[in-house]
């Protein structure tokens, strides 16, 4: 198929997107089954991600959440309404009570608020001095439609609220949801119950909504000022005296091993409920402990979703081919006759590395079980034995990338064990399929960011030899390019301008950027706030001054022997070299604002309430930042249990100020 081909066919879907959007948000009237609509969304990421020179400013990788109606008035929320993270196994529970323990520095006994996820539509209420004032829609989590009217229509909303416990002010928040009886009264309206819901709340005639039998469930709160609730289980019992409705299956438990019990046994039972459930959320019930916590940038420390078994379904093998990553790390991926999963077609699922293939005894032409969760890659489960051909012989892992290098599995230092992913060894640029991911995760959003140079367009100039390296973006013929088809003069001065913009980049996506195994986001953050400049970054690399970055909290011997490995590679370092000199790198900007700003910190010792992560969170929160050397730079030391004395006693010498961990917790509030 021609690029003008694909590009009409992409404007095709994009257009019904745009249509189903339309009939969806605005005049909630959709028109096609959720299945169907995530089919044409899918098929746009698909097409997006193989053809990178398509760009839609609608498509529905652009959006998170959804663009809050015009129809309404919008209304920025107080607080934030942030998405969940998602559990699909007790691994990622045990992960998440894992990552709290070490945010807190300690283990500690937890109790968890359980609640059922009911499948509808958020919304938050606001009420001032006992009187609903505003109803609003999530929206995009930052910004909701104002739907008051619609919301008083709800009789499980309490319009007035006498209860003299009541809050002055407070945001309650819930589910807005149609049961599964009255659903199907109203199934030749709506796809799905889901939709009936959101469809109906978002009416521009309140009367229509009134028309719909409406549920509403309250379970969290948004903006609230209270000492006197000091837990989850509390303010539901403290929802239901004011006049709400609560799940009534609702529960604290307090064990992992409870949490999954009860996950199971809901799970089997969830079929007999009146409304639609999805999961079940798990939240600390400890208030205090939910502050201390936070959130991330897109969900809550204390809270997570654990979602009900993914879809799943079997289909046949006919092909087992291996990806090589920008690592090296050879992936094996399963070509397999597409099957409809949730919704959503599969061909591809992963087989993850050699050792996974062995220990499941996957072969070419089985018939296996494909899972698929949320926005989990697809992989291959187990295989149907009962189906397997007689003639059927063991996959057997290449043991050479296909560039003709011997592959290698690295020892763990660390785990004392061979890793389980066979690699290309790291040899520059040396190997043709490695360089292209490189160059491809060079250009990419996290990284340089250039528009119009995608992967697609990564391979194509690559076969051409217009690029072999990253500083040859910045170097390219754009008479030959102009020359190629799908190229009009519009599409290279776009380009051109893009690369042009591209060459202003912040040190932290630059070191991200140039791809070191190990060198995610959050460490190039790091890397860029230690340094401060692209020179001093140099600096410690051209001294081979690589411990020293183990004075940054967050940076271990795996990254630092990665970034050795890396720069002793001359290759490498000869492109960074010529690459470096025709950017324009700047320092990583931090926040302007907070009670901390311009203030530096250093911890020595323990302390005793909290991490160093959650101090540091602390202090970056409020604009401050923590250095890990004593210097004249330094303005506050503070001290915990056994600190180093030789820090104590230069702090002392240069004059820096010597906070015990009291004194400095009181600069915060």
């Amino acid at each position: 198929m021609k690029d003008s081909a694909i590009q009409k066919y992409y404007k095709k879907k994009i257009n019904q997107i745009k249509k189903h959007n339309k009939l969806y948000f605005e005049k909630s009237s959709p028109i096609i089954s959720d299945s169907k609509y995530d089919q044409i969304k899918k098929e746009i990421f698909e097409l997006e991600k193989k053809y990178s020179f398509l760009k839609s400013n609608i498509s529905p990788s652009n959006s998170l959440g959804y663009t809050p109606s015009k129809n309404f008035i919008k209304s920025e929320h107080r607080v934030k309404m942030l998405s969940l993270s998602n559990a699909f196994d007790i691994k990622d529970l045990e992960n998440f009570e894992k990552k709290i323990f070490n945010f807190l520095n300690k283990k500690i006994d937890i109790e968890y608020s359980v609640e059922p996820k009911i499948d509808g539509i958020s919304a938050s209420l606001t009420y001032k001095n006992g009187l609903l004032v505003m109803g609003t829609s999530r929206g995009d989590g930052t910004i909701g439609e104002v739907i008051t009217e619609n919301l008083k229509t709800i009789s499980d909303i309490p319009q007035k609220i006498t209860n003299k416990d009541f809050p002055k002010d407070i945001d309650i928040r819930g589910e807005v949801f149609i049961e599964k009886n009255d659903f199907i009264k109203l199934k030749n309206d709506f796809a799905n119950p889901r939709n009936a819901a959101s469809g109906s709340l978002r009416q521009k005639n309140p009367l229509e909504t009134k028309k719909i039998p409406l549920n509403f469930v309250a379970y969290t709160y948004g903006f609230f000022e209270s000492d006197e609730i000091k837990k989850q289980s509390d303010f539901l019992s403290s929802l239901k005296k004011w006049g709400f409705k609560t799940n009534e299956h609702n529960k604290v438990l307090k064990t992992i091993k409870d949490l999954e019990s009860f996950h199971k046994n809901f799970e089997n039972d969830r079929f007999d409920l009146k409304y639609d459930v999805d999961g079940l959320v798990y939240k600390i019930n400890n208030l205090d402990l939910q502050n201390r916590l936070g959130f991330t940038a897109n969900s809550p420390r204390w809270a997570i979703a654990h979602k009900f078994s993914a879809d799943s379904a079997y289909s046949r093998i006919k092909d087992i081919n291996i990806q090589v990553g920008r690592t090296g790390a050879l992936t094996p991926v399963a070509r397999i006759k597409p099957v409809n999963i949730g919704g959503v077609v599969v061909s591809n699922a992963t087989l993850h590395n050699e050792d996974e293939i062995i220990r499941k005894d996957i072969r070419l032409g089985d018939t296996v079980k494909v899972e698929r969760a949320g926005d989990v890659i697809p992989h291959v489960v187990l295989v149907d034995l009962k189906k397997r051909k007689k003639e059927s012989k063991k996959f057997v892992f290449p043991k050479k990338c296909p560039c003709g290098f011997d592959t290698i599995k690295e020892f763990n230092k660390v785990t004392k064990k061979y890793d389980a992913v066979r690699r290309c060894p790291d040899r520059g640029f040396e190997c043709e399929k490695i360089a292209v991911e490189k160059i491809k995760h060079f250009i990419s959003k996290e990284a340089l960011n250039i528009d119009g140079l995608g992967k697609k367009v990564v391979e194509n100039f690559w076969k051409l030899k217009l690029i072999r390296y990253p500083q040859d973006i910045f170097n390219l013929d754009y008479d030959k390019i102009s020359k190629l088809e799908g190229w009009g003069d519009l599409s290279v001065s776009n380009l051109k301008y893009s690369i042009d913009q591209s060459k202003k980049v912040s040190l932290d996506r630059f070191i991200y950027s140039i791809g070191i195994r190990h060198i995610g986001i959050e460490n190039a953050k790091l890397l860029a706030e230690y340094t401060k400049s692209i020179n001093n970054f140099f600096n410690l690399i051209k001294n081979k001054k690589f411990n020293e970055f183990l004075n940054i909290d967050g940076i271990g011997e795996t990254q630092i022997n990665s970034l050795k490995k890396f720069f002793e590679n001359k290759s490498n370092y000869k492109i960074i070299e010529k690459l470096s000199p025709m950017l324009n790198i700047s320092d990583l900007r931090l926040n302007k604002d907070g009670k901390l700003l311009n203030n530096t910190f250093m911890f020595t010792g323990k302390l005793s309430n909290m991490s160093r992560a959650e101090a540091k969170s602390l202090i970056e929160e409020n604009s401050g930042s923590v250095v890990s050397s004593v210097n004249k730079k330094l303005k506050y030391l503070i001290i915990g249990e056994k600190p180093t004395n030789r820090k104590v006693q230069k702090a002392k010498e240069l004059g820096i100020k010597i906070l015990s961990q009291k004194e400095w917790f009181n600069l915060l509030n």
